[in-house]
């Protein structure tokens, strides 16, 4: 049963950490989805579904916590993406080099494990699934088709701020060489657009295209895993989210499909961990991202006006993701992790007019990190990863002046954290 001071703590931690997420908005790795969720996590490029790290575990597969016992996790990332793209002979669209402002972007989590009566376990945690984020500025757009106006569409400082935030609570339960968990997860989404007017022709209400301000949306979804003991090396994962279905962003019901609807994709993980030896674990997960099932994401570009039911979206494809990691413990204070994922690229080449807004063209992404035990009860999770460039080249559509796009995008993040055992 819960003890009255377990939820004194458990609560206030995660709801102000919640509410602190939320002004934040960043370009994720996977296509907008976080690369992982904790700095432990992070260290082996967000591998672990058939493996427990931490309280934050759970982000992952919901079953990972079942063993964690009572911890307290608190994670801080500085997250920098480096995106834009370069146009020739666009038609509306500057042409040239033209790089998005706002590099920077603070990303916190954390989680609260406790133990049950029962052997369950009632886990608490609120961390950022993703995001995405462009911000140019009101470059002087000399193309004829602007008319007098400036930015890369012609509407002044041009972009898109997505942020969205889970809160979830987690039971889960090992019974022998089997772990399930269940995550009931509420969901909250911030957006914002500017400067981009030059589409009003394409929307079925121009008034809630644009420089509408900050909207929110929410909803709820059930994130569900599992984890069996093959052997007393070999462990495996499984876990799995549900669509989301969103409540609609009003003030932009002339952009996004459907009036305003943007849900939330479902995506499925299945994976290994291996444990040759009491210090060492090579894991490898792979998952898969059905961006393609959010008419707002993975409709074409030409599907229609912009807000109808079945109109235009920005043509993602599902992603696929193979992550790889090993953690070893060089001593009973050192623990060393590296990672490498990688991420096949939402964006087709038919798409760059829009892609321009959300450039999440990155596809590897390399991982080092550790934790440091610093007494009985107390660690330090540090990590670093690091995305290369990626770019796609396309044809910008006749109808918007014609020319070429080549979007690219590279990202560096560094993570710290603290967990505390009890």
């Amino acid at each position: 049963m819960f003890r009255m001071e377990h939820t004194r703590v458990a609560g206030p931690v995660v709801f102000c950490l919640a509410a602190s997420m939320l002004p934040q908005g960043a370009s994720a790795t996977e296509g907008y989805f976080a690369l992982g969720y904790s700095p432990a996590a992070r260290g082996v490029a967000g591998a672990g579904v058939a493996y427990s790290q931490d309280a934050m575990s759970g982000a992952i597969n919901p079953a990972s916590v079942a063993t964690v016992g009572r911890e307290l996790s608190f994670g801080f990332q500085t997250f920098s993406p480096s995106r834009g793209y370069t146009g020739t002979g666009t038609g509306f669209i500057v042409a040239g080099e033209v790089n998005s402002g706002k590099e920077f972007f603070p990303v916190p989590n954390a989680a609260y494990n406790l133990p049950l009566s029962n052997g369950a376990v009632v886990n608490f945690a609120a961390y950022g699934n993703g995001g995405m984020n462009t911000s140019y500025p009101d470059v002087t757009n000399s193309t004829a088709f602007c008319m007098g106006g400036t930015g890369v569409y012609c509407g002044g400082e041009a972009g898109v701020d997505l942020t969205q935030l889970f809160v979830s609570v987690t039971y889960a339960q090992k019974m022998g060489r089997f772990s399930y968990g269940i995550a009931p997860t509420l969901a909250v989404q911030a957006f914002e657009a500017k400067g981009l007017v030059a589409f009003s022709s394409m929307s079925v209400d121009s008034t809630a295209l644009s420089n509408n301000g900050l909207d929110f949306s929410y909803g709820l979804g059930l994130r569900l895993g599992m984890q069996y003991e093959l052997s007393d090396q070999l462990t495996l994962g499984i876990a799995a989210q549900t669509k989301f279905d969103m409540s609609e962003f009003d003030d932009y019901a002339g952009l996004f499909e459907g009036g305003g609807d943007f849900d939330i994709p479902a995506s499925v993980t299945i994976g290994l961990a291996y444990e040759p030896r009491a210090d060492l674990v090579f894991l490898f997960d792979y998952q898969k991202i059905f961006y393609s099932d959010v008419p707002a994401v993975g409709n074409a570009a030409d599907a229609g006006q912009l807000g109808a039911d079945g109109g235009a979206g920005f043509g993602w494809e599902d992603v696929e993701v193979i992550r790889l990691g090993a953690e070893w413990k060089s001593s009973p204070e050192m623990t060393w992790r590296v990672g490498y994922a990688h991420a096949t690229n939402p964006i087709g080449s038919e798409d760059v007019t829009f892609g321009i807004l959300a450039p999440g063209v990155v596809e590897d992404h390399f991982s080092f990190g550790g934790s440091r035990q610093i007494n009985a009860r107390d660690r330090i999770d540090f990590s670093i990863s690091y995305v290369p460039e990626n770019t796609v080249s396309g044809p910008i559509p006749v109808a918007n002046g014609g020319g070429t796009a080549e979007l690219e995008m590279n990202q560096l993040s560094a993570s710290i954290g603290w967990t505390r055992s009890f």
